[in-house]
C-alpha cells in the first residue's frame, strides 16, 4: 500500500518538478549574485556613504542651507541618519530571509527572528530619535524604560536565536531523492514569489513616503511584509504535504506559521507586550524544535 501511494506521489510530483526547474535556475542565478563577497561589500560601503550624506543633510537643514522645499521633508535631529542607515540594513536582512527561505524551512524562521531582533534595536533608536539634541535627561526620561525594554528584548531574543540554530538538525523531510529537489525547487520558488511581493511592497511604500502621505514609514512596510510571510508559511506547509504527510513533519511546519503570526503581531502591539510577544514566538519554536527533534529521534529507534 506504502509503495502504490509512493509511486502515485511519484507521478504527480515529478512533471511538477520540471516545471520547478527554470524558476529553479533562476533563483540559482539571484541568490548567487546576493551572497557575492563583492555584493555584500557593495552594500556596506553604500551604507557609510549614506549615513554620512544624511548627517550632511541634516546639518545643512539645521544651519538653513537647503531650499524651501527641501526643509519640511528632512530631519532636523542627527538621529534620523542612524535610524535611515537601520532601516537600510533591515531592508538587506530581509532580502536574507527571503533567501533562507530555499535553504531551510528552520533557517528561514531563524532569519525572522533576527530581523525582529533588529526591528526591536531600531524601534530604541527612533525612541532616542524624539529626545531632541542634546540628549537631555528631563526630555528622555519618560521614554527610558521602553527603550530598555526594547533593547533587552532585541538582547534576549538574540542570545535565544543563538540557541535555536543550535538545535537544528536538518532533517529531509523525504528519502526520495527526487522528491527532496523537487521540495527544494519548490521551495524556491515560494522564495521568488517573495522576492517580487518585497519589490512591489518597497516600491509602493517609496512612493507613499515621497508624496508624503501621512502615517508611512519603514515600520509599516515591515508589517505588511511580515504578513506575507504568513501566508508564504502556510504555502510551504502544504507544498509540504506533497513530498511527506508524516505527523511530525506537518506539526512542526504548522508551528512555525504560528510563530511567524506572534511576530507579526509584536510588531504593532504596543511597548513591553511586543518585546513579550517576539520572546514568546521565539521560544515557543526552540520547544518546538526540541520535541521535534525527540520524536523523530523516536521514530528512527523503532525502524
Amino acid at each position: 500500500m506504502e509503495e502504490s501511494e509512493a509511486v502515485a506521489r511519484s507521478k504527480f510530483i515529478g512533471p511538477l518538478s520540471k516545471g520547478l526547474r527554470a524558476t529553479a535556475s533562476l533563483y540559482d542565478g539571484i541568490e548567487s549574485s546576493f551572497e557575492d563577497a563583492r555584493t555584500q561589500r557593495s552594500f556596506a560601503v553604500f551604507l557609510v556613504f549614506i549615513f554620512a550624506f544624511s548627517l550632511v543633510l541634516i546639518e545643512s537643514n539645521r544651519q538653513g542651507l537647503l531650499p524651501e522645499e527641501l526643509r519640511g521633508r528632512i530631519s532636523t535631529n542627527h538621529f534620523g541618519a542612524v535610524a535611515l542607515a537601520f532601516t537600510l540594513l533591515l531592508i538587506f536582512e530581509v532580502l536574507s530571509l527571503v533567501f533562507a527561505l530555499a535553504r531551510s524551512v528552520a533557517d528561514s524562521i531563524g532569519k525572522q527572528f533576527e530581523l525582529l531582533s533588529l526591528v526591536l534595536l531600531r524601534k530604541a533608536f527612533f525612541e532616542v530619535s524624539h529626545f531632541g539634541e542634546p540628549v537631555d535627561w528631563k526630555t528622555a526620561a519618560p521614554a527610558v524604560p521602553v527603550v530598555i525594554a526594547d533593547m533587552a528584548g532585541a538582547l534576549l531574543i538574540f542570545a535565544a536565536t543563538s540557541f535555536y540554530y543550535r538545535l537544528q538538525r536538518h532533517r529531509r523531510i523525504t528519502s526520495d531523492e527526487a522528491d527532496q529537489a523537487g521540495f527544494v525547487a519548490a521551495k524556491k520558488a515560494v522564495a521568488l514569489l517573495l522576492l517580487g511581493a518585497f519589490i512591489l511592497l518597497g516600491a509602493r511604500e517609496m512612493l507613499l513616503i515621497w508624496l508624503s502621505v501621512p502615517d508611512r514609514g519603514a515600520q509599516r512596510f515591515f508589517e505588511i511584509f511580515y504578513t506575507v510571510l504568513i501566508f508564504s508559511d502556510v504555502l510551504l506547509v502544504l507544498i509540504a504535504l506533497c513530498y511527506s504527510t508524516r505527523y511530525p513533519v506537518v506539526f512542526r511546519n504548522s508551528g512555525f506559521a504560528a510563530a511567524t503570526v506572534m511576530m507579526r503581531l509584536a510588531l504593532t502591539a504596543p511597548p513591553y507586550i511586543n518585546v513579550l510577544l517576539g520572546l514568546g514566538a521565539v521560544l515557543f519554536s526552540i520547544a518546538l524544535t526540541l520535541a521535534y527533534n525527540s520524536y523523530m529521534a523516536k521514530l528512527a529507534e523503532r525502524q
